[in-house]
């Protein structure tokens, strides 16, 4: 017998039983964006690799140790995408979306790193990202946080995640800090592990976000980001402040919080909780108003967010039970009896014809009404319509409410306005 093939270690399938309430939280998601008048942009799985190492950055770890590169056919580097902004922007620049005008743009998808699979976070991994261009305001900022807020609120977990903010500044103000910053590390390099030894003179700032206590005691004594930031950075990052404080949403200013990629500046910020064990980030993103012409496009200012689903399901399970998948269908259509399956059927597309987004299942494989009613419980049908050979022949249907017990027998052509009545 032929061994059984499995999936990718770090690449898992997601079960109907799973979809379910990962298609109530997206919807959600969704519902929010469009109140805030986001639209939705579709972009490719793969690109080609240079737009990842000028984007994200040669010396980081996504770019170093993380992507799934590979030649095609034609010899061409490419790469499974490990995150969404550097296409956003490709997509933008390549079809003339972002100069001199406003974008507000969302997207949904796999996103793909090789990196130790562990409990939401793996290889192949989702992410919903929203990209703005063409304001630089510290308002856009405001607004793309009291967004995430609302979904927080929306998806009763708003006690459980909190905000931190800092700015890094213009480039220049953190090429400059970069410089103090690695002259305080190499004073200290006996105290440094092996991963921030390896990024003292790459990626120094990322230094600051190690988990190790030992070193983040040490850096109580290094010089402080908000130190060299420019005037203009100040001036935006109070304004995000006055607006944030303004609107109630409550935030800490952490100096020590840098994103991981090259590309940002100024604002960065993110969603954190302790409620899946260890700190984890939940939802996390800044500005990168340098980015756009950095892949060819013209100078044009931008701020975004990204948000791992699979990170985000798991809080929403864990602290707000009652946030339930929906049941599968509406409506169950039991038959039984000879010769009742055709006709069963018939109702069954009448019923959709008249009432558009119902859900409602067919009964197939036979069964006798306790078995049939026994699916209908499965499947968490409100409603069953029960249909034998006497309602055919009268050209009626019986209408079970499957909450209250009570049931009826209609014209099938009256059975639509009362499923609307019943439904609501």
């Amino acid at each position: 017998m032929a061994k059984n093939i499995q999936a990718i270690r770090g690449m898992n399938d997601y079960l109907p039983g799973e979809t379910a309430i990962w298609q109530r939280i997206e919807s959600t998601l969704k519902n929010v964006l469009g109140s805030y008048g986001y639209s939705e942009i579709r972009l490719p799985i793969v690109e080609q690799t240079p737009l990842f190492k000028r984007a994200i950055g040669e010396v980081t770890d996504v770019v170093e140790k993380e992507m799934y590169t590979f030649d095609d056919r034609n010899g061409d580097s490419l790469t499974l995408r490990p995150e969404g902004t550097a296409g956003c922007v490709r997509a933008g620049i390549e079809h003339g979306l972002l100069y001199n005008q406003e974008q507000r743009l969302w997207y949904v998808g796999p996103m793909f790193r090789y990196e130790r699979p562990q409990k939401g976070r793996y290889r192949q991994f989702h992410q919903l990202g929203v990209e703005v261009f063409g304001l630089q305001g510290p308002d856009i900022d405001a607004e793309l946080i009291m967004l995430t807020a609302r979904w927080w609120r929306e998806l009763g977990i708003a006690s459980h995640v909190a905000l931190e903010l800092n700015s890094i500044g213009s480039l220049e103000a953190r090429a400059t800090y970069r410089d103090a910053l690695v002259a305080f590390l190499e004073q200290h390099k006996d105290k440094l592990d092996e991963d921030c030894l390896r990024r003292m003179y790459t990626n120094p700032l990322r230094v600051l976000d190690t988990k190790n206590q030992d070193i983040q005691t040490l850096l109580n004594d290094a010089p402080k980001l908000g130190d060299y930031l420019d005037d203009e950075s100040r001036e935006h990052f109070a304004g995000l402040c006055a607006f944030l404080d303004d609107a109630g949403i409550a935030y800490t200013v952490n100096q020590r919080l840098v994103r991981g990629l090259d590309y940002y500046n100024r604002t960065v910020f993110e969603w954190v909780t302790t409620s899946l064990g260890a700190q984890g980030t939940v939802c996390a993103g800044g500005r990168y108003d340098g980015l756009v012409e950095q892949l060819g496009g013209r100078a044009t200012p931008a701020v975004g967010f990204a948000m791992g689903l699979e990170r985000l399901v798991l809080l929403v399970q864990a602290v707000n039970p009652e946030f339930k998948a929906e049941s599968v269908v509406d409506i169950y259509l039991v038959a039984s009896g000879a010769n009742t399956q055709s006709a069963a059927m018939q109702l069954g597309e009448q019923v959709r014809d008249a009432l558009p987004g119902v859900r409602l299942m067919m009964n197939h494989g036979g069964g006798n009404f306790k078995k049939q009613f026994a699916r209908a419980d499965k499947w968490g049908a409100r409603v069953a319509l029960v249909l034998g050979e006497s309602e055919i022949a009268d050209g009626n249907v019986v209408v079970k409410d499957l909450r209250s017990g009570e049931q009826s027998t209609v014209t099938q052509d009256s059975v639509a306005a009362h499923l609307r009545a019943l439904l609501g």
